[in-house]
C-alpha cells in the first residue's frame, strides 16, 4: 500500500563506492638504517610553507644525524603545476647525478 504523503516506495540496491583497483602493488625500496653521512634531497610543490619548514627539518636532522647533507628544493623546481612532468621525469637522473640517498617530499593543499 502506497503512503498517502511523500514519494512512492522505491527499491534500492547497495553498491561499493570505489571503482576496481587499477594500480598494481610494487615492492617498496629498502629503508635506510640511518641518515648519518647520507645526502637528503628536499622536494616541494611550492604550495604551502616549504620555504619555512625545510630549514627546520634540515636543522633538526643535522643535529640528530652527524654528516648528513642536503640538496635544497630549489635545485629541482616545483613538483606541481607548469613543468611538473619534466621535473618529475628527471628526478631519477638528478638524484643519481647529485648522489642523493633519501628524499623528503613536501606537499601542501
Amino acid at each position: 500500500q502506497e503512503p498517502e504523503v511523500g514519494w512512492p516506495m522505491a527499491e534500492y540496491s547497495v553498491v561499493w563506492p570505489r571503482g576496481p583497483k587499477t594500480a598494481k602493488l610494487v615492492e617498496l625500496a629498502p629503508r635506510l638504517d640511518s641518515l648519518e653521512g647520507r645526502k637528503v634531497a628536499f622536494l616541494w610543490d611550492y604550495l604551502f610553507r616549504g620555504d619555512e619548514i625545510f630549514p627546520v627539518l634540515e636543522r633538526e636532522l643535522a643535529a640528530r644525524y652527524p654528516g648528513v647533507t642536503f640538496v635544497p628544493w630549489s635545485e629541482f623546481g616545483t613538483t606541481h603545476g607548469e613543468g611538473e612532468h619534466e621535473v618529475l621525469a628527471n628526478l631519477v637522473h638528478r638524484f643519481a647525478e647529485l648522489g642523493v640517498d633519501a628524499v623528503v617530499s613536501g606537499m601542501g593543499c
